[in-house]
């Protein structure tokens, strides 16, 4: 079943990243075709009119990190492309971008084409693909102009953790970040110190702790902040744009934070779990409860996190908000219930994000709903290079549009939620603003609390490098700021002989 092609959105608030206004919003193919007061349509026959009077309509959201179907530490998420992106729509997210991930010594393009096709016949909104480096050659660098050529990819993950895994050194960083920079490609990292980890967990075994506190404790703050520091540097020093993925603790939001006071072009990505709740929940006397929240780098067990990464967000020391959705259900997580360094990392996120920020963020004073579209849509659009097709509600825009009632409340479940996962890490919270209507791809996929999608509607977004929005600034520098020798006699006195 199909919705009409033709929708008029009928005087809602419409809310961009940069200003808010009262106005009509029509829709058609897929696409925005008008945006104003009082419009009228030629022909009103099957038009779908939507009264979105008191209630905002903004840009449909995008999660910048998602892994769906994803094959890790022994197993699969359980969430595929279809059941991710359905829960996507329904949370008001309507465009993700998931993670092609090639084992160490396979093909980057291969990695993409597999998922890719895992992704094209299921996907329910759009979709975009990063491409991880998880080693270096000769050919991994020829695969990455041809992926940023050809294949519409224009981001690269490379992982400081997950040692002897998917793990690069930084002889491997800083190839790898060098060729971003010549592509004009945005370099990503998963940023802990891999080898401390190691070490960490060895030691808390010794000790007998087997639990997932385990986790958190051999791998504590400061081991994410120091690779976050150690990224930013080996960018710098190749002047490559960075992007450091679901920044966790307060001591790397601050490393960010500084970065980017000194000029440097770093964006920061807190994740919904890391804004909606914390790492005390690894104590909890629940195995199975504890074990939910495991992820790398973990929540941290520090109450005040949350609220100080919104802070971070709000002022634009961090850039973007996604959710490292990486879901395993109970008996999943069970392959560690002996071994912490076996229960598979990653937790829920993708149907909630968008609920969690309002009421983190809006709701409760910390930032206005114009810098909610920006943190949860406008800038992941405009890093990526998708803005103004994805991002913003204007003639041209792709008809990607959240009818959005900040007022409504909803309590977040397992039970109710529409993830294959049977545990949430939000369980329990009230959440003010809720998603009325989504339309995704110019179709409503999803309203007043009922889903209509079909698995395949979704395109794949390619994107094209050197987005304006990052590489200004670094090929301005490239133009100005390259070191030149002095101009000097050459020395002509006498030179130590050495036997």
């Amino acid at each position: 079943m199909s919705s009409p092609s033709k929708i008029l959105i009928k005087g809602g608030k419409v809310v961009n990243d940069d200003c808010s206004f009262i106005s009509d919003v029509y829709i058609e193919g897929g696409e925005v075709k008008d945006v104003g007061v009082n419009l009228r349509p030629a022909k009103l026959e099957g038009i779908k009119v939507i009264d979105a009077t008191g209630k905002l309509v903004i840009p449909g959201g995008i999660d910048t990190h998602t892994h769906f179907q994803f094959p890790f530490m022994g197993t699969h998420t359980i969430d595929d492309f279809y059941q991710g992106t359905k829960a996507a729509v329904a949370g008001g997210t309507t465009m993700i971008i998931d993670f092609a991930i090639p084992n160490k010594g396979c093909s980057l393009i291969e990695a993409f084409n597999t998922w890719k096709g895992w992704a094209d016949p299921k996907v329910c909104c759009d979709y975009s693909l990063h491409v991880a480096v998880t080693w270096w050659s000769d050919k991994v660098k020829e695969e990455m102009g041809i992926l940023a050529r050809e294949k519409g990819v224009n981001s690269f993950k490379m992982f400081m953790a997950y040692k002897d895994l998917f793990m690069v050194n930084d002889n491997e960083l800083y190839h790898a970040f060098s060729r971003c920079k010549d592509i004009g490609g945005i370099a990503q990292v998963h940023a802990e110190n891999g080898d401390l980890i190691a070490e960490g967990a060895k030691k808390m075994l010794s000790l007998g702790i087997t639990g997932p506190e385990g986790h958190e404790l051999c791998r504590p703050e400061e081991v994410e902040a120091e690779a976050t520091q150690r990224a930013v540097t080996i960018a710098n020093a190749v002047n490559c744009p960075l992007f450091v993925v679901h920044v966790m603790s307060k001591s790397a939001a601050k490393v960010i934070a500084n970065a980017r006071r000194e000029g440097k072009v770093v964006f920061g990505e807190p994740i919904a779990a890391g804004l909606g709740t914390d790492g005390t929940h690894y104590w909890h006397k629940d195995w199975s409860h504890a074990a939910a929240h495991v992820m790398g780098p973990p929540l941290r067990p520090d109450p005040t996190t949350p609220k100080y990464l919104m802070n971070l967000l709000a002022n634009d020391d961090l850039s973007v908000t996604g959710t490292d959705n990486c879901t395993f259900s109970t008996c999943q997580k069970a392959l560690g219930k002996d071994d912490f360094r076996k229960i598979p990392n990653g937790l829920n996120g993708v149907e909630d994000r968008m609920s969690v920020v309002w009421e983190k963020g809006v709701h409760s004073g910390i930032m206005d709903e114009n810098r909610f579209v920006a943190v949860t849509s406008s800038i992941a659009a405009k890093i990526f290079n998708m803005y103004p097709q994805k991002g913003k509600i204007a003639k041209g825009s792709d008809a990607d549009i959240v009818i959005w009632d900040p007022e409504a409340t909803r309590t977040i479940s397992a039970k109710t939620h529409h993830q294959a996962v049977n545990i949430n890490v939000f369980e329990g919270m009230v959440c003010h603003g809720v998603p009325l209507v989504t339309i995704a791809g110019g179709r409503v996929v999803y309203e007043n609390g009922v889903l209509n999608v079909v698995a395949g509607h979704g395109k794949y977004i390619p994107r094209k490098p050197f987005s304006d929005y990052v590489y200004s600034r670094i090929l301005q520098r490239d133009e100005v700021c390259q070191p030149v020798p002095v101009e000097r006699k050459p020395y002509t006195g006498e030179v130590v002989q050495i036997k």
